[in-house]
């Protein structure tokens, strides 16, 4: 069996991979993939963590474990998938991005210390990423929530240097939520691990969020009558009809943090681009580009 975390971040998936797989979880489940409810084994993993204290779980701690979040008797894959895995959103940033992330993900995985693991994370532009996070603060000033730390020197490549250097050999998958509308099916593949045939349902709720309704139904029925034979041409496809019915509320980036101007969400911007090529060259990360 091999446990697939799926570590968010905040202010990326906001939970739509997980709810495209538990509608998927029968024909999922077909093939040894189990995706439990997240009520079995969030509170449980973080419970169970603090208990170890860093330290490796004994088979029996595992089983136990394991039976509270699986009722099938065996998987291929499980698949759990937690945006606090990190770090709870009031302790994401403190002179960094996810300072205690290492850690954090060590001592989940130290909870089932014989089973192989992989690691999946969305990242964000931080010019869109820190308004978000920010507004899921409770009770903190914007001068509380950023301690000091300046936006443009906190990088995704640390924190996935971090998370390597603590689980060695462990792979990681990672891709730019900005192209997820774009590369939808193949993230979805690459978390699940089902077959090139399988077919899931639902899988349009993220373009139904940024598209109207028209482009979503002329999308569709376009792709119906013009089946895309490659991922390039569905991106294609997506990108063209997002080009002509995005909705502008859902994709343009605000400026409502003090002291922010477009010169400064332009140097986030590059700074930005510059962390992705560096994680693109990071040994044990696959990166899924658009």
């Amino acid at each position: 069996m091999r446990i697939v975390y799926h570590l968010g971040a905040h202010c990326t998936d906001e939970e739509r991979l997980l709810r495209c797989l538990l509608k998927n979880r029968a024909i999922l489940g077909e093939q040894g993939i189990v995706v439990p409810g997240p009520a079995r084994y969030r509170s449980l993993l973080r419970d169970t963590a603090i208990t170890l204290k860093g330290q490796a779980a004994s088979r029996d701690t595992q089983a136990l474990v394991l039976d509270q979040i699986m009722e099938e008797d065996r998987a291929e894959r499980l698949i759990l998938s937690w945006d606090n895995f990190l770090s709870f959103p009031q302790w994401a940033l403190k002179d960094r991005l996810y300072p205690a992330a290492a850690e954090r993900v060590r001592a989940f995985t130290q909870i089932f210390p014989e089973i192989e693991a992989e690691f999946h994370l969305a990242i964000r532009n931080p010019a869109g990423f820190l308004p978000d996070l920010f507004a899921k603060q409770r009770d903190k000033t914007y001068e509380q929530f950023m301690d000091g730390a300046e936006p443009e020197d906190l990088h995704w490549s640390d924190v996935i240097e971090d998370v390597l250097e603590q689980n060695p050999g462990v792979p990681f998958t990672v891709w730019c939520d900005e192209d997820t509308p774009l590369i939808w099916p193949e993230v979805l593949k690459v978390v699940s691990g089902h077959d090139e045939a399988t077919v899931l349902a639902d899988t349009d709720e993220l373009l139904v969020q940024i598209m109207s309704a028209e482009g979503v139904a002329r999308m569709n029925s376009y792709m119906q009558g013009n089946p895309p034979q490659t991922a390039v041409q569905r991106r294609r496809i997506v990108s063209a009809f997002l080009d002509k019915f995005a909705l502008p509320e859902r994709v343009e980036m605000e400026l409502d943090l003090p002291g922010w101007t477009a010169e400064r969400v332009a140097r986030l911007t590059e700074s930005y681009y510059q962390d992705v090529a560096r994680i693109k060259a990071m040994a044990g990360v696959t990166f899924l580009a658009a």
